[in-house]
């Protein structure tokens, strides 16, 4: 591995996300550092595919952003990369359309974060490279205790939305097998 300089700093890696597949299935997903593809071969052995290759593209995104080595990762470098993804990626006039904000969405950052912070409790009770914190907050102290009692908020807020009621048409529209359970609960609704 050839070292650069990323934001005026030396690193020896550049994270770089490389999928092995043996016959249209994922047997190894790696980020070319050994402390994070140990972190992934241990995600993949005990997660779906998905969630696996979510939290090797998280990591990748944040290793890209935070240009250091895993040991040197500050809480600092966590607020800085929160900073980052809540800024905006196409110019200041471009929102989500939900709910009118710039940057990325909350749920979306704190999928991030938990990927992180996975990274480093692993590496913490591996006791790998001298990590003996995780820098990941679990959240905001808070000079009185909330109404649950905690005395911290969390770091990241995200909209708690609630599901949306289908209207007969749509239901209508759905199909399922004769018999099951969901074409009697269907009847059974329209009968009241």
């Amino acid at each position: 591995m050839k070292s650069h300089s990323r934001r005026g700093r030396n690193v020896d890696w550049s994270p770089r996300l490389v999928r092995v597949t043996q016959e249209d299935r994922i047997v190894a997903i790696t980020l070319g550092h050994p402390l994070l593809d140990d972190y992934l071969r241990f995600v993949g052995a005990r997660a779906r595919t998905n969630t696996w290759l979510a939290v090797a593209y998280d990591l990748k995104v944040f290793f890209s952003i935070i240009t250091k080595e895993p040991a040197e990762v500050t809480t600092a470098d966590v607020f800085t990369f929160i900073s980052v993804q809540r800024s905006p990626l196409h110019g200041t006039n471009v929102v989500r359309l939900d709910d009118g904000e710039r940057g990325l969405a909350a749920r979306t950052i704190k999928r991030r974060l938990s990927s992180v912070s996975g990274l480093f409790s692993y590496l913490q009770a591996r006791g790998e490279a001298h990590i003996t914190t995780n820098p990941v907050p679990r959240g905001l102290p808070t000079r009185r205790p909330t109404r649950l009692g905690a005395h911290s908020v969390p770091l990241i807020r995200a909209p708690r939305t609630m599901p949306r009621v289908l209207t007969a048409g749509e239901v209508d529209g759905f199909s399922f097998p004769p018999g099951s359970a969901a074409t009697l609960s269907l009847k059974l609704s329209r009968c009241g």
